[in-house]
C-alpha cells in the first residue's frame, strides 16, 4: 500500500501537499489510520462490521426503491 507522488517540474509545494491529500484520501490511508490508532478487540471489530453490513444493506435498499419509484 505505498503511494507515491513525485513533484512535477514547476509545481508549487502547496500545490503538491494538495494533489498528495487527494490521492491518500481516496486510497483510504486517512482512514486505515485513524481505524488503527486504537487496538479493537476481535469481539468489538466483529460488532462494528455487522453493524457496517446492515448499513450498506439498508442503503441498497433505499437506493433499490428510489430506483423503482422514479420509474
Amino acid at each position: 500500500m505505498a503511494i507515491k507522488v513525485t513533484i512535477r517540474p514547476g509545481e508549487a509545494g502547496e500545490r503538491f501537499l494538495q494533489r498528495f491529500k487527494r490521492i491518500c484520501s481516496k486510497d483510504g490511508l486517512f482512514k486505515e489510520i485513524k481505524k488503527r490508532s486504537f487496538y479493537e478487540k476481535p469481539s468489538e471489530k466483529k460488532r462494528r462490521r455487522a453493524k457496517d453490513a446492515q448499513r450498506a444493506l439498508r442503503k441498497r435498499i433505499a437506493r433499490a426503491e428510489r430506483a423503482r419509484t422514479s420509474k
